[in-house]
């Protein structure tokens, strides 16, 4: 079991490795700078080339990897081209409300799913198992722009329980910004929820048909005990890889919600330094939502090999 923890650890650790390079180079290739989006239609040769000069944009691409390079080494992101502060402090604030917003989503998708696909295998082929079925398809099909749009209309609009839109800001305290994260949490928990239960109620249906349940239903055990200490350990087991997915999933998809709700989040954060070809914000953005679902694969597959009687003795 340590070895393969061992080496889920060393795969996790040369994953993120390649995942910065590829940060790095994928948005070294996007067309333009900061200096010419800055100047604008007043940009001339010679002050393209002093704004090159003071941001260090005029050294060969490998240097400014190298420096990169060695700036993560020692935890700094390096300075925003727009603000001239330091990436970290632009990046923390949001990150923090984007954990805000996640963990919110997590908290209402994964319980639910859970219990609702629980609920339709244990009613499978009844008009429960097909509606929640049906409710799971649409959820799973209908984009987030569309769900954003349609939730806004029936939360903010008519029936004005939500902000249609967040005004507070990146570094607004807690209890202001929280009216405005429900209806961007429910957006993303839906899509979520709806991959969760549909892998839920496969995996009961599996665990139910299985031999080691026949043997406890030959038993005549009571069926609350037959859902709770046998079928549900059991089926839930595979899902972890999933939660975890899920979650990296709820991290990284912020970007298109945040942008429909104005909410002050990472991935605003993330198309507004796009926009004006901030690259060290851009970079530092993507880079931690790439480390934040890497590891949220390392601790599924972790807590599988725990948790799995399997893998304990192999």
């Amino acid at each position: 079991m340590w070895a393969m923890l061992l080496q889920r650890c060393l795969y996790g650790g040369f994953t993120l490795i390649v995942v910065a390079c590829v940060v790095f180079w994928v948005i070294e290739m996007l067309p333009g700078d900061f200096c010419v989006n800055y100047l604008g239609r007043g940009m001339t040769p010679i002050n393209l080339a002093q704004c090159r000069a003071e941001l260090g944009l005029d050294t060969p691409v490998t240097t400014r990897f190298v420096s990169w390079w060695g700036q993560l080494l020692s935890g700094d992101f390096g300075t925003s081209l727009t603000s001239r502060a330091p990436v970290s402090d632009t990046l923390m604030p949001r990150l923090t409300n984007t954990l805000l917003l996640g963990g919110i989503a997590t908290v209402m998708a994964i319980p639910l799913a859970i219990l609702l696909g629980l609920i339709a295998a244990l009613k499978r082929d009844s008009w429960i198992d097909s509606s929640l079925s049906s409710l799971v398809l649409i959820a799973m099909t209908v984009p987030e722009f569309i769900s954003a749009t349609l939730l806004t209309l029936a939360f903010a609009i008519w029936l004005p329980w939500f902000p249609a839109i967040t005004v507070a800001g990146a570094n607004e305290s807690l209890w202001n910004l929280l009216p405005g994260v429900w209806l961007p949490a429910i957006t993303l928990a839906l899509v979520a929820m709806a991959h969760m239960m549909r892998m839920t109620r496969s995996n009961t249906i599996s665990v139910m048909d299985s031999d080691f349940m026949n043997m406890a239903r030959i038993r005549q055990l009571p069926r609350w005990r037959l859902v709770i200490r046998h079928l549900a350990p059991a089926a839930l087991l595979p899902t972890i890889s999933l939660a975890a997915m899920t979650i990296a999933w709820l991290l990284g998809g912020v970007v298109i919600v945040e942008q429909v709700f104005n909410y002050p989040g990472l991935g605003r954060l993330m198309i507004s330094a796009i926009n004006d070809r901030d690259m060290p914000v851009v970079q530092a953005c993507a880079l931690v939502l790439s480390v934040t679902y890497v590891l949220c694969n390392l601790v599924a597959d972790m807590l599988v090999i725990v948790l799995n009687p399997k893998l304990k003795t192999a």
